[in-house]
């Protein structure tokens, strides 16, 4: 039997929720982390790009800046997907909420499949991941 998930996530944190019933209360089953996604950019840089000091002219920077934090988003995005996307094929539930910061909840909306976004009944831009079941559950409707 399908039942309804609900996925809760940034990007350094996913859980996902079960609601066996369209009314019931949430039940944690899975977590996914990626330590990474709570690194400060200057830890995740291990060198800046190098300087042109040629003579007579200003100094400028080598190589464009990357954003490496949403690197790092793209990768738990793409991890998270997978997840998703293997309990998709193997029939694990027949519909979907996502729960997501904002700017993690676009990544991983471009990360997903059509055939998955099929199941995706809602989509709400807020970071819950640290809230407990109860808190999580009134931001979904009455009726899963």
């Amino acid at each position: 039997m399908s039942e309804i998930w609900v996925v809760v996530g940034d990007s350094s944190r996913a859980r996902i929720f079960t609601a066996e019933r369209p009314t019931a209360s949430l039940e944690e089953i899975e977590t996914l982390t990626h330590p990474a996604g709570r690194l400060h950019e200057g830890d995740l840089v291990a060198d800046k790009a190098g300087r042109d000091r040629s003579p007579g002219s200003t100094s400028h920077d080598m190589g464009g800046k990357t954003d490496v934090k949403h690197e790092q988003a793209l990768r738990f995005a793409s991890q998270l997907n997978d997840t998703l996307e293997s309990a998709r094929t193997a029939d694990r539930f027949s519909k979907l909420y996502i729960i997501a910061a904002p700017a993690f909840l676009g990544i991983l909306r471009k990360q997903m499949s059509a055939a998955l976004q099929k199941l995706v009944a809602e989509e709400i831009p807020k970071e819950l991941t640290l809230q407990n079941p109860a808190d999580i559950r009134k931001y979904l409707p009455e009726y899963l």
